[in-house]
C-alpha cells in the first residue's frame, strides 16, 4: 500500500537549515534529511523544465526532442515524489517507535526508588561518597581484612604479653595475683569466641 503525503515542496528547500537540530530524534532528522534531498532534486527538474522555455525550435524534429525532454523531467520528478511519500511510512514509524523508547525511558527513570534503593541513597549521602561507585565496598573490604588480621595476630600475642605482666605484677604485689589470673582467663575465653574490640573510624 502506498500512503500518498501532501507536500509542500515550495517551502521544504533548507528545512534543516532553518530549523536547529538539536534534541531532535534521529529519526526525525533522518527524514527531515530525506525530505530535503527530495525537495533538491525536484527543483533541479524543475529548472530544466523552465530552461526548456527558452529553446528555439527550428523543425518538427526539434519540437518532437522538447517535447521528449520535458516528459523525462516530469517523470524525474514523479519518480522522486513517489519514493519521498514511500519512505515516509517508515520515517514516521521509526519516529513513533523511537518516541515510545524515550517515553519508556523516561518513565523508568521517573519511577519511585524501593525502601533498599532509599537506604543506599542515604548511607552514600551521610559518608559523603554519593556518586563514587565501588568506593563503599572498598572501605568495607579494608575494615573486614583489619579485623581478621586482629582476630589472627591477638591470641597469638595477647597471652605471652599478660602471662609476663601477670608474673610481674604478682612479684611485686602477690595481693594482685589473683585477680590478674581472673582476667587473663576472661580475655583468652573472649578471644577464643572470636570477639575482639576494636574501634575502626571511616
Amino acid at each position: 500500500m502506498v500512503v500518498e503525503m501532501n507536500i509542500s515542496w515550495d517551502m521544504t528547500s533548507g528545512l534543516l537549515r532553518r530549523m536547529g537540530t538539536a534534541g531532535m530524534l534521529k529519526s526525525t532528522r533522518d527524514r527531515l534529511e530525506r525530505q530535503e534531498q527530495t525537495q533538491k532534486q525536484v527543483d533541479y527538474f524543475e529548472q530544466k523544465k523552465d530552461n526548456l522555455k527558452n529553446v528555439k525550435c527550428k523543425s518538427v524534429e526539434e519540437i518532437a526532442e522538447k517535447l521528449n525532454m520535458l516528459h523525462s523531467y516530469e517523470d524525474q520528478i514523479a519518480a522522486a515524489k513517489a519514493a519521498y511519500n514511500s519512505e515516509q511510512m517508515w520515517h514516521i514509524l521509526d519516529e513513533s517507535t523511537e518516541r515510545g523508547e524515550k517515553i519508556a525511558e523516561a518513565a523508568e527513570k521517573s519511577k519511585p526508588k524501593t525502601p533498599e534503593e532509599r537506604q543506599e541513597d542515604l548511607v552514600e549521602e551521610a559518608l559523603g561518597i554519593e556518586g563514587s561507585d565501588g568506593m563503599l565496598e572498598e572501605i568495607l573490604d579494608e575494615v573486614s581484612e583489619l579485623t581478621e588480621e586482629l582476630t589472627e595476630n591477638l591470641p597469638e600475642e595477647i597471652p605471652a604479653e599478660m602471662t609476663e605482666s601477670a608474673e610481674a605484677a604478682a612479684g611485686e604485689n602477690p595481693a594482685v595475683s589473683e585477680e590478674m589470673t581472673q582476667v587473663e582467663e576472661e580475655t583468652l575465653a573472649m578471644l577464643k569466641k572470636g570477639y575482639v574490640p576494636f574501634d575502626v573510624r571511616l
